[in-house]
Parts: C-alpha cells; structure tokens; sequence
C-alpha cells in the first residue's frame, strides 16, 4: 500500500466579491481534487490547536500526526535541522527574513523574493560584519534564512517576535520584539539595516527598480526539538517534498527522507511537474510521500488573486493529476489525501486558524456524497477531527480516534 498526502499551502480563503461569492478553490478548475473528494470522503480539521498562531510550522506538524502542543519547539529550529545545523543545547535559532522596509513600515516581508545568489552574498556578508556580536547567520532559500546565538539566561525564547507577513503595511516600531532582553534583537536588527542599506547588492536593486533587502525580520525562535520517528508512530516509512527548509526539516527530525527537487522554488514559479515525479519515483522504494507547494500561500499572502487561482489548478493538474493518472494506469492499491495546511484568505493576506477540510480517496475508503472539493461542499461533512494532528492516523490506519466526529 501506499499513502500520498498532497498539500496546497494557504489553498483555504473565503468567498470574494470579486469572485461572485466564490472561493478561489469554488472559482479554480480542479477536477483531480474532486474526482478525490466525489470517491473518497471529506471531512474537517482543526490543525491549529487554540492559543497557537496559525502558522505554517504548527499545521504540518498536525497535518503529519504530531500534537504540537507537545512537539512545537519553535520555527527557526525546525528549519535549522534541514540546513544541517546541529543546535546545541543552550542556542536558539531564529527565522530571519531579509526584508524591505522604510518610513517605519514593512514594504515587502521578502525583499521582492530576492533570488538566492543575491541573499546568500547579503546573508554571508552580514555573517562577517556581526561576527563579534556572537550570533552566526546561516543562508537559506530566496528570503528566508536563519540566525543562531548563545542563550545562556533563556529569556530569548520567551521573547515575543512578529512574523513579517503579518505586518506588511505596518508600522515596525509598533511590532518590534517584546520581551525582557528584546534590546538585544533590535539593536541587532538596526545594525544589520545599517550594513544592508549601503550594501552594493541593494544600491543595484534600487537603480533596477527592485525591493532592496534592506534589513532582516527576526522572529520564530526556539530550541531544538525531540519528535518520535513517524515509522515508528505509523509503521511506514517515506519522504517530504517540499522547497522551504520548514518542511524538509520536520522530515529530517521525524526520519522522513527530504527530496531535493530542481525547479522547486516556493514561489509561483515552482516545478509543478518535477515535484509531482520526484513523488511517484520515490514511491518505488518507500511507501509515504508528503508533498508541500508553497505558491497558493505566497499569493494570498501578496493579495494576488489570480496567481492564487493559477496555483491552484498547477497544483491540482500537474501534481494531484499526475500522480492520479499514476496510480489508475499501474493498478498498486494506494491512499491518497489533499488538504490545505491552514487558511491565507486573500483580503486578511495572512494565514487564520479555524479548521482546514481535506479529502480522501482509495483502498479501503468509503464514500460519502460530496463531489467537490472546496470550502462550501465540505461544510456539509460531518467527519471532523478537532484535534488535527489524529488525522494521519485516521488517513493510515483508518481508526477513527476518540474526539472525532462522523456525525
């Protein structure tokens, strides 16, 4: 048997009066989702447990079977273990975001999703010019990066930092870190906008008319974190595919392989096709695959409708279709389920926290009578799982766990 979950970051949104009412998922064409949701079963839940952001960390980790309110640690660890960073007992790693801001505002919580070459001179650069503060900055993909520093009081992890794409508009002095010792981010963050603002790499991006990454976000600290191996929790083993280190370090820690895939870039850009058969050809010699696609995310976090509703039909054609078309033509009994991580509605532009609806289709499942799949037809399932992270179990080994609704 094989198992497949397909996930579209930030998919959810709500009914737009640019879309008559729809959803961008009710307006997208997506007949690969339905043929799941019409031969399968739909049903709901809540992956962002209450009093936990809604952020991307915390609904894959539910969405892979783990309670985050036992397992979350923070972002920026997570990220560190697919960087190949082994975080030492008394350091915390934190998120950093090259960013664009002025006036005392966030322009762009992605500089313009910087390309790599770029950042990784800024990110490495930046590493020198700090390296006596004894922090050690560390690059990534595009905007997204990570800084690591000795913590020997701990009171840097109880600091209260905002993520960047949650304040786009807004005002930073109003969103700087809160907490005791929080002066010393700050003052890190400014020195770092002062090094970053006559950097050549920025005076070049301004005279092109592009988002210059003129200073850096912290935020999403934490110390490394323990996780049982999902082979042992769901007695399969398997791979992620995903192109942010979020993702692929929660698969390290938790002993799914991570993919590297070429043309995966987290944006609209993204390999659809190439992720979609790094899947399937992974699925020769292990029997799980976790596919993540960060563009319908990215696009509701932009406030782009259209790029949002072309994510969506990639996402369902190249990835959910192929991968369909796969199995129909092979005849291998095989699960497969799609699901967003967490809603990223176009007019908030940030994600939100009531449940997610997913869909299911294969060996063993039963149907019920929903045909689509979107926000409005799931709202008349009655599978619901207000705790997220027992759906994987639900989805392998098809217990229903106590607190789970089928009516």
């Amino acid at each position: 048997m094989k198992y497949i979950v397909l996930v579209g970051d930030g998919m959810a949104d709500y009914p737009l009066e640019q879309l008559q009412g729809k959803t961008p998922l009710e307006a997208a064409k997506t007949p690969n989702m339905d043929y799941i949701a019409r031969n399968g079963q739909v049903g709901w839940a809540k992956t962002i447990p209450e009093r936990m952001a809604p952020a991307s960390d915390v609904a894959n980790l539910s969405i892979l079977g783990y309670d985050p309110t036992k397992f979350y640690t923070g972002r920026g660890p997570l990220e560190a273990a697919n960087m190949g960073i082994d975080l030492a007992k008394d350091e915390v790693a934190f998120r950093c975001n090259l960013v664009t801001t002025g006036e005392d505002k966030m322009l762009d919580y992605s500089s313009g999703h910087i390309n790599n070459k770029e950042a990784h001179i800024l990110i490495k650069d930046l590493d020198k010019h700090l390296e006596e503060v004894g922090v050690r900055f560390y690059p990534g993909v595009s905007y997204r990066h990570l800084m690591v520093v000795k913590d020997l009081k701990p009171s840097l992890l109880k600091l209260k930092c905002v993520p960047p794409h949650n304040i786009v508009g807004q005002s930073l002095s109003r969103n700087l870190p809160r907490g005791r010792n929080a002066k010393f981010l700050i003052d890190l963050m400014q020195r770092a906008q002062g090094f970053l603002e006559e950097h050549e790499i920025n005076k070049v991006r301004i005279d092109l008319k592009e988002h210059p990454a003129n200073s850096i976000w912290l935020w999403g600290q934490g110390r490394r974190p323990a996780m049982p191996p999902f082979k042992k929790l769901y007695g399969v083993n398997g791979s992620v595919i995903s192109a942010v280190d979020l993702i692929k370090g929660i698969g390290r820690i938790i002993g799914l392989e991570p993919i590297d895939v070429p043309g995966a870039t987290g944006y609209y850009d993204t390999d659809y096709l190439a992720k979609g058969k790094y899947g399937i050809d992974s699925l020769e010699n292990k029997d799980f695959i976790f596919i993540h696609v960060e563009a319908p995310d990215e696009a509701g976090h932009n406030g782009d409708l259209r790029a949002k509703i072309t994510a969506i039909e990639r996402f369902d054609s190249q990835i959910v279709g192929q991968i369909l078309k796969h199995f129909e033509e092979h005849k291998e009994p095989f699960r497969i389920m799609v699901l967003p991580d967490h809603y990223t509605p176009i007019p908030m532009r940030t994600h939100t926290s009531e449940p997610i609806f997913f869909a299911l289709c294969g060996e063993a499942v039963a149907k019920d009578k929903i045909c689509e799949f979107n926000e409005s037809a799931a709202a008349e399932s009655k599978l619901s799982f207000p705790q997220g992270w027992q759906l994987m179990n639900y989805f392998i080994k098809h217990d229903l766990p106590q607190g789970a609704s089928l009516s």
